[in-house]
This record gives C-alpha cells, structure tokens and sequence, in this order.
C-alpha cells in the first residue's frame, strides 16, 4: 500500500507541471528555448525582454507564491537578444520554507514548456582573496550542503534518470565565452565553485573559512536544487554568481546586510545584463 501511495506522489507531479504548462499554453503558444532565474539584483534584466506574455505566479496552477526582497513573482515569456526566453522574475529558495520540489518547480515547467537551457543567477560571498565586491563568477560546478535534496523520493524516468550523472553540470564553453566578453563590458570575472547553504542567516567566519578550504569561491544560498533538477531533465545549465560581499581573507569579513548585498550587485547588474543578453542571443 505504501509503494502504492508513493507511485501516485511521483505521477502527481508529473500531471502538475504538466497541468501548470498547458494553463501557460492556453495563454501564450509563444515557445521558449532558454530558461531565465533572475536572482537578487539582476530583477531589472526582466526590463530588456520584448514580452509576449508575463504570468503572476500566483495565478498558475501549482506554482509557489515568492516571498523574497527584490524578487517580484511573475513569469515572463519573450524574447531577449531575439532569442525565445521563458524568465523567472522572483525565485524560491528553500530558507523561505518551501519544500524542494516546490523550488524547483517552475524548471520542471520551463522544460515542459520548451525550454532545453537554464540560465541561473544569484548574489553570493566570495571565498577568495583575489576576488573584489562585484566581480562576477561563472560556476563550473558545484558542493552542495543543503540538507535536502529535490530528486529525494521516487523516481518519474518521465522526468529523468534516478541517478543522474554531474560529471559536467555546467555548459563550459559558455563559461568560456563569458570570460572572453566580460572585460568588454567593464566587468571582471572567473570561474568557480558555487557552494551551498541553507540559509538565512549569512555565514560566519568559521563557516566561511570551511567553504574556502574545500574549494568554494562563492557561497550562497539558492542555485543548487535548480541545477539539479535541471541536470535530471537533461537541459545545459549555466550560472553566474555576482560577488556581494568579500569573506576572505578572514580580516576582510565585516557586518552585511541584504541591504548591502543588494546595493553590491545593482551597481554592476547594468553591466551584467549586457553581457548576459549577449551570451543569451549566441547560446
């Protein structure tokens, strides 16, 4: 009886996103081929879209409602440097109290909808010296240390593997291409390992200390769960992470706010959303 219950858990899901994707169909039969995640400061990135249709969350079936500062709560369907996007305006993120498969449900969707790519981005601390406030960070992979993992429970193969391979998370020539334009754009930036957190209190310094000994760059609290499910469902992922505040060496941590992680990012997002246009419109 219990398999039996757990069977219909794992097809539930699958008929919610699909039931959530064609609600969205029956609105726009625009096709998207690039899944967006706005993260924190890069909201006003929803501005260089040429809309076709914009969704509040809160109207879609199944869909969480955002509650997060800075995260507005809508989905966007258009085109960003000409290319078919699908954007999320407001992420979830798992300190908010949503369950992991409520975090990463609107990927599921994203990819029902047509989308085969997943653009991720997010504000997070850099772990090492020789990165500055506002640098920016193309992830080659990943530690994940959330307690709770999306692809726990039953397995849909409609969905993806049981065990999906993470040799490759991330789209490196992508990565490559990023590092190449950046400087054009005012901005420096590396590649290196994203490193998760639940959340939400910002790190200490110990903590910061254990992401920068087992290789992370930056450390933030969201990002991860999305890959994963993304990866499940066999869509490119790449991401980029603003640094919004320095946490090494340790006499260079000091008090953040989310103020201040805020203000960080805004002052490169201008830049930032041109280069992530243009590595949209060729990817």
């Amino acid at each position: 009886m219990r398999d039996h219950l757990h069977l219909n858990h794992t097809h539930m899901l699958y008929d919610q996103i699909e039931e959530a994707a064609s609600w969205i169909r029956d609105k726009t039969d625009f096709q998207p081929e690039v899944g967006i995640i706005l993260g924190t400061g890069l909201g006003k990135l929803a501005d260089e879209i040429e809309l076709e249709a914009a969704i509040p969350y809160a109207d879609i079936p199944h869909f969480p409602v955002s509650t997060a500062p800075g995260h507005a709560g809508k989905l966007l369907l258009g085109r960003l440097g000409g290319r078919p996007v699908v954007m999320m305006a407001g992420r979830f993120h798992y300190y908010e109290g949503y369950s992991m498969q409520q975090v990463t449900f609107p990927v599921r969707v994203m990819k029902f909808l047509g989308a085969d790519r997943l653009l991720a981005s997010n504000a997070a601390g850099g772990t090492r010296a020789e990165m500055a406030m506002g640098d920016i960070v193309f992830i080659r992979d990943h530690i994940n240390l959330l307690p709770d993992n999306p692809l726990r429970g039953p397995n849909d193969e409609r969905l993806g593997p049981r065990f999906p391979d993470m040799s490759k998370p991330y789209d490196r020539a992508f990565n490559a291409r990023g590092l190449e334009l950046a400087p054009s754009f005012g901005l420096r930036a590396h590649e290196g390992v994203y490193v998760s957190l639940p959340g939400p209190n910002l790190e200490t310094p110990a903590e910061y200390g254990f992401v920068h000994t087992i290789g992370g760059w930056v450390v933030g609290m969201s990002t991860v769960p999305e890959v994963l499910v993304a990866r499940h469902m066999g869509m490119q992922v790449a991401v980029v992470s603003v640094v919004s505040n320095k946490c090494w060496p340790p006499d260079a941590i000091g008090e953040v706010t989310v103020e201040d992680v805020i203000e960080a990012v805004e002052a490169v997002a201008p830049r930032l959303r041109r280069l992530v246009t243009t590595l949209v419109a060729e990817w």
